[in-house]
């Protein structure tokens, strides 16, 4: 070989390494700007996960099915939609009777003539009145001290057999918590300021001090820890009862505790959620504390369940994977190809699996309140050779492994195994929608809460949201149901504790137990 060849082989040689080196650079250009644009849209783009691509919404024509948060159990029906002149669709205005329950009270108002006479003098007489408007009216709640006495009897005959003083007294209630002035009643509005209206403590003071009562957020904070372990029997027993079903549903998300031990300020504690399947006899909402995300907590919080539990891919669950049968999430799924399709706002472009995943969704809409039987059957008629297509799909696909798409892919695949097991359960939603909604209602109050200062704290959050969502979930007033529990089971001794407690669950609550409970 020539000085020259020799020169033109390095040439081609570095020229193909060159070539080499921008290919790859370039496939990293657009792994950053889709990554770029990505951010952008999360950042400044819209949060929903409506598809608003025409060609898209042909997947979802129930009126963005699984778009937005899905109906379960007893809720009722959505009102259809209708077009605008814009080509949109929106919901029908609600009738006032859809807006104002039954159960408020109605007065009639009537405005007499200021004078009753008329021009020469003549007295009126009453013919009748005319319909004018009808409006909703607010007294602010009042607040009033209620000093305690016990009434003390004498029996003057006895007294005069045996000249011994025979005395009788009333027997007062024992305090919600000892030397304090915090009833059932206020510390109930207080816990549904909190834990319902996500009001937090400090936000509360100034409407507190303009009702006649000048709290502190501290003493609030105490008068909710110490209430918390009142109920907390309810609370446990809550928890047994989800040991003993068969489904249940799973999530946790970060919570910050300031004064955690041998943790840092800064460090991450964890709310874990677990419930009971929307078509579960009575409804349970357990949220439970842990300083960890540890596969650890899992095995605690579902010591005793040997059922199937439908949740996301989160390692942490299989910790418990020997006792309890994993079902995955298809949101979470569908998720990671929306994000994909989504990348740039201006132009909507989905992938196959997106679309398989919206068919799906499309198909299961239909069957959403068959009966388990019946929609075991229909998904695998109809779902199982959708799935087949959408997992061929993800074996073929040529993209790159570090991209959206990719990592949509990878995730999918990683949970293949628990995603099919949808197949085989009736009972099981195909997506984990009602325990996120559930959570989403803790993480709107840890926006206003911001943190708990120590554990306690965090663990009283966990007991008043079960009893909260608890309460919800089994349509009850969860005002009077906090009240309910509050007033009476501060009352209870240990062995009433270990023997009536099933009175005192939420779907156990009603006019009726009431006046059994406190007769």
């Amino acid at each position: 070989m020539t000085s020259t060849e020799k020169l033109l082989h390095e040439a081609l040689q570095q020229n193909q390494e060159l070539l080499r080196q921008q290919t790859k650079f370039l496939k990293e250009i657009k792994q950053l700007n889709e990554n770029i644009a990505y951010l952008t849209n999360k950042l400044y783009g819209r949060h929903s996960e409506k598809l608003d691509d025409p060609n898209q919404q042909s997947l979802f024509e129930d009126n963005g099915v699984f778009t937005e948060p899905e109906q379960t159990g007893q809720q009722s029906e959505e009102p259809e939609v209708t077009t605008g002149e814009n080509g949109k669709t929106r919901k029908p205005k609600r009738k006032r009777s859809e807006i104002i329950s039954t159960d408020l009270p109605t007065e009639d108002e009537v405005h007499e003539p200021m004078i009753k006479l008329c021009p020469q003098g003549h007295d009126l007489q009453r013919v009748g009145k005319h319909y004018v408007r009808q409006e909703v009216r607010v007294i602010p709640g009042r607040l009033y001290v209620a000093n305690i006495y016990e009434a003390t009897y004498k029996c003057h005959q006895c007294d005069q057999q045996d000249a011994i003083s025979h005395l009788y007294q009333g027997n007062a209630p024992r305090a919600l918590i000892p030397h304090s002035m915090a009833s059932a009643s206020l510390v109930s509005e207080i816990a549904y300021h909190k834990y319902v209206l996500g009001t937090p403590l400090y936000r509360q003071k100034g409407y507190w001090k303009n009702q006649g009562l000048d709290l502190s957020d501290k003493t609030m904070g105490n008068w909710m820890i110490a209430c918390a372990q009142i109920v907390k029997p309810v609370y446990d027993l809550l928890r047994q009862n989800l040991a003993s079903q068969k489904f249940l549903q799973g999530d946790e998300t970060p919570y910050q505790v300031l004064q955690e031990p041998g943790k840092l300020a800064t460090s991450k504690s964890y709310i874990w959620l677990a419930r009971t399947i929307g078509r579960a006899q009575h409804q349970i909402v357990l949220y439970h504390y842990a300083d960890s995300r540890a596969g650890k907590v899992a095995q605690q919080l579902y010591s005793g369940f040997t059922g199937v539990l439908q949740c996301d891919g989160y390692y942490g669950y299989n910790a418990i994977a020997d006792s309890v049968e994993h079902v995955g999430c298809w949101a979470h799924v569908r998720r990671k190809f929306y994000d994909d399709a989504n990348i740039d706002k201006k132009h909507f472009n989905a992938s196959k699996g997106l679309t398989l995943i919206g068919q799906m969704m499309h198909e299961e809409q239909k069957w959403r309140k068959w009966d388990s039987v019946a929609r075991y059957q229909a998904r695998q008629k109809y779902l199982k050779p959708l799935l087949d297509e959408f997992w061929q799909w993800c074996d073929m696909a040529d993209v790159l492994p570090k991209t959206r798409l990719g990592k949509a892919i990878a995730y999918a695949q990683g949970q293949r195994t628990a995603l099919n097991r949808v197949l085989l359960y009736g009972e099981v939603d195909f997506t984990n929608n009602a325990s996120e909604r559930n959570m989403k209602s803790y993480v709107i109050g840890r926006k206003n809460w911001l943190f708990s200062t120590s554990p306690q704290g965090a663990e009283a959050n966990a007991i008043w949201m079960s009893i909260v969502e608890s309460a919800k979930a089994n349509k009850t007033n969860p005002r009077e149901y906090i009240e309910f529990l509050l007033k009476n089971v501060s009352q209870l001794s240990k062995q009433e504790i270990e023997n009536k407690l099933e009175a005192y669950l939420p779907w156990n609550y009603n006019s009726s137990s009431i006046k059994q409970v406190e007769a």
